[in-house]
């Protein structure tokens, strides 16, 4: 009922009964009681007709509001679908297109006009169509899909990788048809659809870096595995011929000439000298496969280092060099593997004595606090390019590495003494100004534990 016109409706109600009240003033006596209640009635019948007036004029009111709330949360929710970054579709149960917004009529190069009432199966590739209408017969047992993954093609456009999510729409017309249908029928299908060739791309390039990964880890466990086999096999014949020179020399020192003298004793530093290069593979290769294990126990820091620096003080003035060392600690007793410690030492002291010509190599232990103690390793030799100090720890890298080279080695030393410090829950760096000299920093825990 028009609003306007039930008001006009109850005022003339109102009317009448006024003048029925002025008429009835007027009547006789005796039929006044009866009219006054018939009046008072019709009064009390005028007032609650007011009052359903009132109460329907606050419920038009409030459905005016609602219809405006509805209106605008209706363009909230198309304005939502239309300038949505991802590609928003809705499709009816045969798979036609009845809405789209901007982002995929974008994807499928194709206006929204003339994407409307078109086949979503018309931008599946020909080799992908069967397995599509498979999966579109299947959607109306399912609510909805998530990360359904196929290839699209839009209209004069490339091929790209799509991830496809689909929700059912049930019981309301699509596309403003005005068809009504049962509530809770499936009608069709609201579709998100993403573009996701980047994603893909990355991901197969992941695969391919993780396959590469494999092939060097398999690479390396076999370089390991073969480091280690013909560091044996190499070991063996080589103590014979270090066994027997050295009881060759021992034998018959007075009766050698003093050139043949020469070549066996030659024959044995140059043995020692293989020797020792093939326990450095042997010891790397351990490393590498956590094969190692520290024999702890209670030693004078301090004494040790001194020991080393005394084995090695021979090759210093060979070469003229002064060799120092200066503890400044309280407490030298710590927990560690002596023999792998004294390993570290030598490595940072032969390869210190080594790349040094003029000046000294200076040795300092430190305790850096209660817990932690330092040692450092200091000389004045040719020092390290700052290009290089990041691979200066790589097994088998060195500064030069020409056959030309000056200096020899096959670079596991230092390679070495990081995977021992590490080992031993340490840290070792290196500062270093070309021409100038290097300082090698070795931080280590006062008391290793397992």
């Amino acid at each position: 009922m028009n609003l306007e016109k039930f008001g006009q409706q109850v005022e003339e109600v109102r009317q009448r009964g006024q003048l029925l009240q002025y008429r009835a003033s007027e009547s006789s006596r005796l039929q006044e009681d009866t009219l006054l209640r018939a009046l008072e009635e019709l009064g009390t019948a005028l007032e609650e007709l007011r009052v359903a007036e009132e109460e329907l004029r606050e419920q038009n009111e409030q459905l005016t509001f609602a219809n405006q709330q509805v209106e605008v949360e209706r363009q909230r929710y198309q304005e939502l679908f239309d300038l949505a970054p991802d590609g928003y579709l809705v499709t009816n149960l045969e798979g036609k297109i009845v809405e789209a917004n901007s982002a995929a009529a974008q994807l499928l190069n194709i206006s929204k006009s003339f994407l409307i009432g078109k086949a979503l199966i018309n931008f599946v590739p020909e080799e992908e169509r069967r397995a599509f209408r498979t999966q579109l017969l299947q959607l109306s047992d399912m609510e909805r899909i998530q990360e359904w993954e196929i290839c699209l093609q839009p209209r004069k456009g490339s091929i790209f990788h799509a991830s496809l999510s689909v929700t059912t729409v049930r019981g309301r017309a699509l596309g403003g048809s005005q068809i009504q249908h049962q509530q809770g029928k499936p009608v069709g299908w609201r579709w998100l659809v993403r573009d996701i060739t980047s994603r893909k791309q990355a991901e197969e390039k992941l695969r391919s870096i993780q396959l590469q990964n494999l092939e060097l880890q398999q690479a390396a466990r076999v370089k390991t595995q073969m480091m280690s086999v013909v560091s044996h096999e190499l070991r063996t014949p080589l103590n014979s011929i270090l066994g027997f020179s050295q009881l060759l020399l021992q034998r018959y020192y007075n009766l050698f000439v003093p050139e043949l003298r020469d070549m066996v004793e030659r024959i044995i530093k140059s043995g020692k000298h293989l020797l020792a290069l093939i326990e450095s593979m042997l010891d790397f290769s351990k490393l590498e496969r956590d094969r190692l294990a520290l024999n702890l126990q209670e030693l004078n820091l301090v004494e040790l280092v001194t020991a080393t620096v005394e084995e090695l003080r021979c090759l210093a003035e060979q070469k003229n060099l002064t060799l120092v060392l200066h503890a400044n600690i309280k407490n030298p007793i710590i927990v560690n593997d002596s023999v792998r410690l004294r390993q570290v030492l030598v490595n940072l002291l032969s390869n210190a004595i080594k790349f040094t010509d003029t000046g000294g190599v200076f040795v300092e232990v430190q305790q850096l606090n209660q817990k932690q103690i330092v040692v450092m390793v200091k000389d004045t030799g040719i020092g390290i390019p700052e290009s290089q100090l990041t691979h200066i720890f790589q097994e088998f890298w060195q500064v030069d590495s020409s056959t030309a080279r000056k200096h020899s080695g096959i670079g596991l030393g230092l390679a070495i003494a990081d995977k021992l410090v590490r080992l031993m829950k340490g840290t070792i760096t290196v500062e270093s100004n070309l021409g100038e000299g290097s300082t090698f920093r070795v931080e280590l825990p006062r008391e290793v534990v397992h």
